[in-house]
């Protein structure tokens, strides 16, 4: 069975997108059977995947509506090694047009048709706690917590761990857990003084909770999205592409243990 995992905060611009398609290729270089599910109307990880919108013949928006099966509308990228549920603008409107009395249940009920198929499968969430991320967090097994490492960072988070305790809370009563996965600390400036004291400051507030590989700004992972690639297959040589292998075999070890 795979554990799926949300990739989420509410933060925008704190590398969710980035870290939800490294991390996807990294554990499949390391043969797992990984699935990545856009979930974010933004849809920057079907970008960056370089997947082209307009050609799209299903979407998780289409999944949720019962429009089309999960099945059919996963899309495998075999030169990757990873398979990828796309998005478009159009899972903004599912808010309004999802009426059904547990439409916050319904992503898990989907998920749960292909999760047997995978050792790992990833929602990246959009930056909010609406409906998207609320209907991530009833699907997932864990929350992974992407923390920028600037000021203001921890700021905000207090509401998505408000959030995942309610959501805790309520998928207690069906037996079913929501763990926290890690926070990874991203985007940090290793010549700056502000940035290692929030290395610190979170380290300080959420202790083991912390992932041992820090994610540190480099321009590889900033510009392989602009060719439609991971940065492990853009530049598989950089430092972004090791501390990437380095959080997954991170990952697998944990879950190992």
């Amino acid at each position: 069975m795979g554990k799926v995992i949300a990739v989420s905060n509410q933060k925008g611009g704190v590398g969710k997108t980035t870290t939800s398609v490294n991390l996807s290729a990294a554990l499949a270089e390391i043969g797992k059977k990984v699935l990545l599910i856009d979930f974010d109307p933004q849809a920057s990880t079907t970008t960056s995947l370089g997947i082209n919108r307009s050609m799209l013949y299903s979407t998780i928006y289409d999944v949720l509506m019962d429009f089309k099966d999960i099945k059919e509308s996963v899309i495998h990228l075999s030169e990757l090694g990873i398979d990828v549920i796309p998005a478009t603008i159009e899972l903004a409107h599912i808010e309004v047009r999802l009426d059904h009395e547990d439409r916050e249940y319904i992503l898990r009920q989907k998920i749960s048709e292909i999760e047997a198929e995978y050792d790992y499968i990833f929602l990246d969430c959009p930056p909010s706690l609406g409906l998207l991320t609320t209907s991530a967090l009833y699907a997932s097994n864990s929350v992974l917590i992407p923390v920028q490492c600037q000021f203001l960072a921890i700021d905000g988070l207090t509401q998505l761990l408000n959030t995942i305790r309610i959501v805790q809370k309520k998928l207690k009563i069906n037996n079913k857990r929501l763990d926290i996965e890690g926070v990874l600390l991203t985007m940090l400036d290793k010549r700056t003084k502000a940035g290692w004291e929030i290395v610190h400051e979170i380290k300080d507030y959420f202790k083991d909770g912390v992932f041992d590989t820090i994610i540190t700004s480099n321009v590889a992972a900033q510009v392989a999205p602009t060719y439609g690639l991971p940065v492990l297959t853009f530049a598989p040589k950089s430092p972004a592409a090791k501390l990437y292998k380095s959080l997954a075999k991170e990952i697998v070890k944990n879950n190992d243990r």
